[in-house]
């Protein structure tokens, strides 16, 4: 390890150990790798509830959002493998979709949340019901506010990333694409949909303390029954509460867009692979076009669910950038090529081409806000030296 790669080290760890004795963590894990190896790597609190039982190497734990920079990089694949591209239309390898005027719309737009699909007029599905979803987001007339995006979808993206990997790879539903084209090669201990035989190592979830969460156009919006926020992030609904995530059932559950369970060192593993342009140990895991994918912005603006400026690749978030090229929002290192995904509570995986980096950090006490907060922003001035 380098001298540079020392003092990286170094400096994540002090800011990983300062949030435990800030007393912000329950129990979390974070993981650095750059040039394929990784260069930083802790654990630590507890993996219970009620504080008896450690944080182990072995722990995983349930990444919410997070869980979308997985699933992009399922639908990216296949489509890159079919020889399709972002302006290639859904309802080409998704005849149904185009139901409800949507026979214009691209895999680029819903990918980069643009196609104005974040909710559901529909009030009577569960996210636990594949079909049913599926079958309301054909018949799905956009949103016009949100057409043109962002418009984040927070829990239709999945079914829509799910359903276009089934359409194109012979009806393979994602978890299990997942498992076959990145989790198995790359040796990854990251899941969507748990095995029951690793059920015994998952963190219990805990629910964030009192207090605001986002921002206060986010928040008046959540508190409307009628706006596009609130219904995007109850439609299709069930699993509303924190605690029933760590039911079994959900626990196996295949949902692409919040039930990813694993650890930090796969998940910055995963996007160390990504962040090498989709080459990993000589093998191509994307075709070259793919990897243009990830790091190209495709929509960026007022965010019509989340309230604030987001900017997205196809399935990817990235920090908005204003006309001069710099960042205008900081969650994801400096450089304005970086991409990934964050999930609720504050997990979060990224990919840094330009410093070749891999990162990811985990954890069990969730906290407010619909953005990274202050644990992750602080490992990533630690990690870029900008403390």
């Amino acid at each position: 390890m380098s001298n540079r790669d020392d003092a990286v080290r170094a400096r994540v760890l002090a800011a990983f150990e300062k949030n435990f004795s800030s007393g912000l963590e329950a129990g979390a894990a974070v993981s650095v790798w750059r040039d394929g190896r990784e260069i930083a790597g802790a654990c630590g609190g507890f993996r219970d509830s009620g504080g008896r039982i450690p944080w182990a190497g072995d722990t995983l734990v349930l990444i919410w959002s997070a869980t979308k920079g997985m699933a992009a990089a399922c639908a990216l694949r296949a489509i890159g493998r079919a020889g399709l591209d972002m302006d290639t239309r859904v309802a080409a390898v998704w005849p149904e979709f185009a139901r409800g005027g949507k026979e214009w719309i691209t895999l680029g737009e819903v990918l980069s949340h643009s196609a104005g699909l974040g909710a559901l007029d529909r009030t009577d599905l569960s996210v636990m019901d594949h079909d049913a979803v599926v079958r309301a987001i054909e018949e799905q007339v956009p949103f016009a506010e949100a057409v043109g995006g962002p418009g984040y979808g927070p829990r239709t993206f999945g079914f829509i990333a799910d359903e276009i990997v089934r359409r194109i790879d012979g009806g393979t539903p994602l978890g299990r694409y997942w498992r076959r084209e990145f989790g198995d090669p790359l040796g990854l201990d990251l899941w969507i949909g748990l095995p029951e035989t690793e059920h015994p190592r998952a963190a219990t979830v805990i629910p964030a303390r009192a207090g605001p969460g986002g921002t206060t156009a986010f928040l008046d919006a959540m508190s409307q029954p009628d706006s596009l926020t609130r219904k995007a992030f109850s439609s299709p609904g069930g699993l509303l509460a924190v605690s029933a995530m760590n039911s079994p059932a959900a626990r196996s559950a295949e949902l692409p867009s919040m039930g990813g369970i694993g650890s930090a060192r796969s998940l910055a593993k995963f996007y160390a692979m990504l962040s090498a342009g989709g080459i990993w140990e000589g093998a191509r895991y994307f075709e070259p076009p793919a990897a243009r994918w990830m790091t190209t912005r495709l929509s960026q603006g007022f965010d019509q669910v989340l309230r604030v400026e987001t900017s997205f690749s196809a399935g990817f978030m990235m920090d908005p950038v204003g006309p001069d090229g710099k960042k205008n929002r900081d969650i994801l290192g400096p450089s304005p090529r970086a991409f990934g995904h964050p999930g609720a509570g504050g997990s979060l995986g990224f990919a840094d081409p330009d410093s070749r980096i891999g990162f990811g950090y985990v954890m069990n006490r969730m906290e407010q806000g619909v953005l990274p907060g202050e644990r992750s922003k602080s490992l990533l001035r630690a990690l870029y030296g900008r403390e």
